[in-house]
């Protein structure tokens, strides 16, 4: 059994009846009934102003004949169109097959100037030959009035399903069959002169049939052209913009660039985000920027590039922390600025890549302080701890029961320390030969950060003098 959830994208679709079964959205359905109720419509007319301008030898009627037959063979044009401009890009058509209405369009444009150009010529030589023998019969009027009311109501159902679903090959028929209701209510005014005695008035009236015929068609032609051309839609590219740089964290909108594909709009962005930005909160930035677009027009397909960028006020911490990230180098630690005499000292850790020979690590820290030393003009001096990076995930056995005596020693060395209140626990955890400590001890609750601070770093210089074998010691502090 069918399952429209088969079906890719996001409308609704329904089941098309085959035994295999194919996605054929709403959208496309509806647009299929109005082209197909157009292709009847237009075979109706074309016949019955045939049949009536055979009978009376209205050159005004017969040409409105050559005109429904050219609306009929636009709509049957239409019909092809938005079956196929529907279809899902493939492998052959990345951007889909949006450009097929466009080139219905044209084509339509095409067939009707060549038959004004007929319409014309056939006016002019009845005019110059006084060769025109017309019957303005009821059937005359008849045909024409019914013309009129077909013709009204389907310009505004295409015209209404057209703008719904942004379709150029559905409003190119929705001109087809407005302009016919002027050109008809124009016949009408000859055939009333040729029934007053003035049969050359039937020519007349077919001339400004063409050349009203002819106006919608340059403007139909025009709009066709600027599509197949990629021109971008008046307002479009500044209302895009607008809607990214409203984008939080949006720092510059550097480019825009859309075409159009039949009713789909393309959008290519380039924007500026800050660099100091972790990339998932980018890339949320950039989640937001296509949210953003698709409200401003719901028939959209955006791709965003962005671009790092140095924000006004970008920290002398974050300046020092992209130079070292983008030599490669994991981010620095223990970073401090000091601001002394209108210079800065900068004292950082780095870690390299286990392997690495001094000279090589030497050979970084000289490029990382010369870089820091051409961005940052105001640098006294830049001191660069240089440790070989361990990572974080490594098997290690906790040996906190077994290692009684370092433990003792441990505990009794923190022991000794009056600003240490208790020490809670101690967790011994060695690799090879060495151990990593893990002490968590009581202070008073009174001290500031900075003062825990102090005894920490202090506790940790006095473990590292004295117990060789510790590679790595980490002290919690808990207020008592």
């Amino acid at each position: 059994m069918f399952d429209s959830s088969d079906c890719r994208g996001e409308e609704p679709y329904v089941y098309c009846g085959q035994e295999s079964p194919h996605c054929i959205s709403v959208k496309t359905n509806e647009k299929i009934y109005i082209a197909l109720s157009s292709v009847a419509a237009a075979v109706f007319l074309t016949g019955f102003k045939l049949a009536v301008g055979i009978k009376t030898n209205s050159l005004g009627i017969l040409s409105e004949a050559a005109h429904s037959g050219l609306d009929l063979l636009a709509a049957i044009i239409t019909l092809i169109a938005v079956v196929i401009a529907d279809r899902p890009a493939d492998q052959d058509h990345q951007y889909g097959h949006g450009k097929v209405e466009n080139i219905s369009a044209f084509v339509e444009t095409i067939l009707l100037v060549i038959t004004c150009g007929w319409i014309i010529v056939e006016a002019i030589k009845r005019l110059v030959t006084h060769t025109s023998h017309v019957e303005a019969t009821i059937w005359s009027f008849l045909v024409m009035g019914v013309s009129i009311i077909i013709d009204l109501s389907r310009s505004r159902a295409l015209s209404r399903v057209a703008k719904k679903h942004h379709s150029q090959a559905l409003e190119a028929d929705a001109l087809h069959f407005s302009s016919d209701i002027w050109s008809s209510l124009t016949v009408i005014i000859g055939l009333v002169f040729v029934a007053m005695g003035y049969p050359l008035a039937d020519a007349l009236g077919a001339i400004v049939v063409a050349l009203l015929v002819l106006f919608v068609s340059y403007r139909l032609g025009r709009r066709t052209i600027d599509a197949l051309m990629d021109r971008v839609p008046t307002g479009l590219k500044e209302t895009v913009a607008t809607a990214i740089k409203d984008v939080e964290g949006v720092e510059e909108v550097r480019s825009v660039r859309l075409r159009t594909s039949g009713a789909k709009v393309f959008v290519d962005a380039t924007v500026a985000i800050r660099r100091t930005l972790p990339f998932e909160r980018a890339h949320r930035i950039m989640d937001n920027i296509e949210k953003a677009v698709l409200s401003a027009h719901s028939n959209i397909d955006v791709v965003v590039h962005a671009e790092p960028v140095e924000s006004p006020d970008e920290s002398i911490i974050d300046k020092i922390r992209m130079i070292v990230q983008n030599l490669g180098l994991r981010t620095p630690h223990n970073l401090e600025v000091h601001l002394i005499d209108e210079k800065y000292f900068i004292d950082f850790d780095v870690e390299y890549q286990k392997g690495k020979t001094f000279q090589d690590a030497h050979d970084m820290a000289s490029e990382i302080e010369g870089q820091i030393q051409r961005e940052i003009r105001t640098v006294g001096k830049v001191t660069i701890h240089m440790e070989e990076y361990l990572p974080s995930e490594r098997e290690l056995s906790d040996v906190t029961a077994s290692e009684h005596r370092l433990r003792s020693q441990i505990q009794k060395l923190v022991g000794k320390d009056s600003r240490v209140l208790r020490l809670i626990d101690c967790v011994l955890l060695q690799e090879g030969l060495k151990y990593n400590v893990t002490l968590t001890c009581r202070m008073e609750k009174m001290r500031t950060l900075e003062e825990v601070h102090q005894i920490i770093s202090e506790l940790e210089t006095e473990l590292y003098r004295q117990f060789k074998q510790v590679r790595r010691i980490t002290i919690h502090a808990e207020p008592e």
